[in-house]
């Protein structure tokens, strides 16, 4: 399957689309600045040192303005409202960008080498910069800019590793992988899966700057409008993912029961199928899934019927995908999950059937983690402390319990709550960023097979200053069984 790029099969469509959203533009950007009027803890502190006028008095007039502009410019946006919902109709629910490479794409040829796989997920909090404040973030376009330069950057080191000296094959089995915290991503990395890009423009300065190292991109995941029994989506579902192998073909579906603070967004299952090699004829094939689960803490529910569904889709695609004679170098589950396996306010989710189809490289059981394993999560009104404030200070303050402690969230109730029993553990925070694999069935004596292993995980501190998530990086290594 080619894949197009546009998400409309036709440039009148594509255009009509172009003009609807330049209706709907003042309407947005006013409402985005009146939000934005919000301020984070740095900008608190640079205008409580400031002597006049006060900023509480410039918010209020900016404010009024603002509001009197979104009056005023509403019935443009119904205008371009009108427009747009018809044409969501027509609309493919994901765009694609295709960079030509500098030398000619070499896929795995087998029999030959062993071949390992990297991927990294990241929520980098990419929302319109009154929504990012919310999250004590703000200035997306500007962070976009520096988290893509930080995902491009050459690396030649994993950074130090991050282990519990008394636990045993901490250091060598590749059986038991490794676990480390660093400020570097992988230096030959696959494949990316981002959560939470949903500004445009933000979108766009990450597409110009990876596309020099991936070259397929999939942006503007998900619905608009109305669609199939889900609420009204005016966001889409900030999924993102970027890869070296080609792409052959695309899945996505919306999550039908999100509610409250996610209602506006079309959150839901992206999945992939990407072509790693060709043997003796037949396909080298890899699935990539990636999500992003309800996010309020008391929803532990709609996050277990969202992951039911999405494990239903998975299956569907690959189902629809196979061809005879496929080889299938890995299945991998990827995102922002948003919940842990230390609370217990999380344990609907922990035993859910999702760990009977995929592994968890960083799990023992449920509420209980490798020793290496640390959480995910910072806390949001801390992310801009010194001790946090570049990735090196990052990797090296959570390579200390105490840092962790002060700068991780800690595990929680079911209404989200801070669990006072947790105090008197040895807890090291909520990892609610996940890259799960699944290893494939024996096909039995005969055909070839591959077999897969996890080499190292990663929790990567390269998005520090810049989202109150720590990015997660799998290295699988892959050889035919």
């Amino acid at each position: 399957m080619v894949l197009r790029e546009s998400p409309f099969p036709n440039r009148v469509l594509g255009g009509l689309y172009g003009l609807a959203q330049g209706l709907l533009y003042p309407s947005f950007w006013a409402a985005n600045c009146l939000l934005d009027l919000k301020e984070t803890t740095v900008e608190r502190e640079q205008h409580r040192l400031q002597r006049c006028p006060p900023y509480a008095l410039q918010a209020t007039a900016k404010g009024l303005a603002l509001v009197l502009l979104f009056v005023f410019s509403l019935p443009v946006a119904l205008l371009g409202l009108v427009l747009w919902l018809p044409l969501q109709a027509a609309r493919r629910p994901f765009a694609y960008q295709h960079t030509m490479p500098a030398e000619p794409w070499q896929g795995w040829e087998l029999p030959g080498r062993d071949r390992a796989f990297s991927f990294v997920t990241a929520n980098v909090c990419l929302l319109p910069d009154g929504l990012a404040k919310f999250s004590n973030l703000g200035q997306t376009r500007q962070r976009a800019a520096i988290l893509a330069k930080r995902l491009t950057s050459p690396t030649s080191s994993y950074g130090a590793m991050h282990h519990n000296p008394q636990v045993p094959g901490a250091h060598g089995h590749r059986d038991k992988p490794e676990g480390r915290i660093t400020a570097s991503l992988p230096p030959e990395l696959d494949f990316l899966c981002l959560q939470e890009v949903f500004d445009g423009q933000a979108a766009a300065v990450l597409r110009r700057q990876l596309g020099v190292r991936f070259e397929h991109i999939l942006y503007d995941v998900g619905v608009y409008g109305f669609y199939r029994g889900c609420n009204f989506k005016v966001l889409n579902s900030g999924l993102f993912l970027a890869s070296r192998y080609p792409v052959l073909d695309v899945q996505y579906h919306c999550y039908p029961n999100s509610t409250v603070e996610d209602a506006l967004a079309a959150k839901g299952m992206l999945s992939v199928q990407v072509l790693l090699g060709m043997t003796q004829g037949k396909r080298i094939v890899g699935y990539i899934s990636c999500t992003h689960l309800f996010a309020p803490a008391d929803g532990a529910q709609i996050r277990s019927e969202q992951l039911t569904l999405g494990l239903r889709w998975i299956q569907q695609f690959q189902e629809m995908q196979a061809q005879p004679g496929d080889l299938v170098a890995f299945d991998v589950l990827c995102g922002d999950l948003n919940f842990d396996n230390c609370s217990i306010g999380d344990k609907v989710e922990q035993t859910h059937a999702l760990f009977h189809w995929y592994q968890d490289p960083c799990r023992l059981e449920p509420q209980k983690d490798k020793a290496w394993a640390v959480g995910t999560l910072l806390r949001y009104l801390k992310i801009h402390d010194e001790a946090v404030s570049n990735p090196e200070n990052l990797e090296s303050t959570l390579e200390h319990r105490e840092g962790q402690h002060e700068y991780l969230e800690p595990p929680i109730l079911s209404d989200g709550r801070p669990d006072p029993a947790a105090e008197k553990t040895d807890w090291r925070g909520r990892r609610i960023d996940y890259i799960l694999h699944r290893a494939q069935p024996d096909p039995g004596p005969g055909p070839l097979s591959l077999h897969s292993e996890v080499e190292t995980v990663s929790f990567i501190t390269c998005l520090a200053d810049c989202s109150d998530h720590m990015a997660l990086g799998l290295r699988l290594s892959v050889s035919p069984a």
